[in-house]
């Protein structure tokens, strides 16, 4: 018998109707809706104490809860916790025009709303709901939990500081004439919007492989997860409205880092992950309690769906937030 129930169902976020996956923990034992069979079964399997946990769970900029989101949801849910993943407005199943646009405002805006939603299911324990984010929802999470104390416990899977890294690069190297040149960019397509002629949008990734690996093993590693059968989705946005870019090139997620405390705080990140600087500078500034987990020899975007990663990863995703809430149980 399956063991976690996977549910479509939509929330509003400022106004818009995100579409989400509610990934529900499904107790061992004959289900409260079917005849029992006869003779009983004895010892009879004990269900699972209601209400349960829950966990937030989102994804990479450009993701769709059908990826990386959504193989932690449904593998926490495993674990015995209620979880959500769900597309950001203007992406994936998710109203919001124009399409492709990154706002980091609206996505901390849907995180809280994924909480509200959370919040009043009758399968979820109101007091015990927390929030995964995995690369740029790895900083979304920090300012949602920052002013939303509904979030009880906090995690980052190779968190990104996704500001930061349009305006410095994924390592921290780029020529600051790259930013300035995104911005004049951003501003020609704002006047173009305005005349009529609609958002203009960028690609984000390169057009072939041979394009990505002369870019380095960071951008062919997302390329690769994104642009081929490794996990490619329809839905997952190729292409960003311009009018991103402005929006996100002044977002600083980490800088109240210090807010979730005392809450506590895991941050995920493999040891080869180019990105790996800003989880350990968001780490030193955030209050105890705390916990940085190195998954040795995985990078950024290994962390997304490579099993021989994942698996730590979620073993100390449960362990952290058994550790919270000390009666979540696995599914068995």
């Amino acid at each position: 018998m399956e063991i976690v129930m996977r549910t479509d169902v939509t929330f509003p976020s400022n106004g818009l109707m995100l579409a989400g996956h509610l990934y529900t923990p499904d107790a061992p034992g004959p289900r409260a809706e079917a005849p029992l069979p006869l003779p009983l079964p004895l010892p009879l399997p004990l269900p699972l104490p209601l209400p349960l946990p829950a966990i937030v769970v989102g994804h990479p900029a450009s993701g769709v809860k059908e990826q990386a989101a959504g193989l932690y949801a449904e593998r926490l849910a495993r674990e015995g916790f209620v979880t959500l993943a769900f597309d950001a407005a203007h992406q994936g199943e998710s109203e919001g025009l124009p399409r492709g646009l990154e706002d980091p405002a609206q996505r901390v805006e849907d995180i809280k709303a994924a909480v509200s939603f959370l919040g009043v299911r009758p399968e979820v324990d109101p007091d015990r709901i927390g929030a995964l984010g995995i690369c740029a929802s790895g900083g979304y999470v920090v300012p949602a939990a920052a002013t939303d104390h509904r979030i009880g416990a906090v995690a980052t899977v190779s968190a990104a500081d996704i500001g930061r890294q349009f305006r410095e690069g994924a390592d921290g190297t780029q020529d600051p004439a790259v930013v300035r040149g995104m911005l004049d960019a951003a501003a020609a397509a704002r006047s173009a919007e305005a005349r009529g002629e609609g958002a203009g949008v960028f690609p984000i990734f390169p057009a072939t492989e041979e394009e990505a690996r002369a870019l380095g093993p960071h951008t062919f590693d997302g390329w690769e997860y994104y642009r081929t059968d490794r996990a490619r989705h329809p839905r997952s946005a190729e292409a960003f409205t311009w009018n991103s870019v402005d929006r996100i090139v002044t977002f600083e997620p980490f800088r109240f880092v210090s807010l979730i405390a005392p809450r506590p705080l895991l941050m995920i990140v493999g040891t080869e992950a180019v990105t790996s600087h800003m989880t350990t500078e968001a780490f030193a500034d955030a209050g105890e309690p705390k916990r940085l987990h190195w998954i040795d020899g995985a990078s950024h975007v290994d962390l997304y769906d490579k099993d021989k990663y994942v698996t730590p990863a979620v073993a100390e995703l449960t362990a952290f937030f058994r550790e919270r809430w000390s009666d979540a149980s696995p599914v068995s």
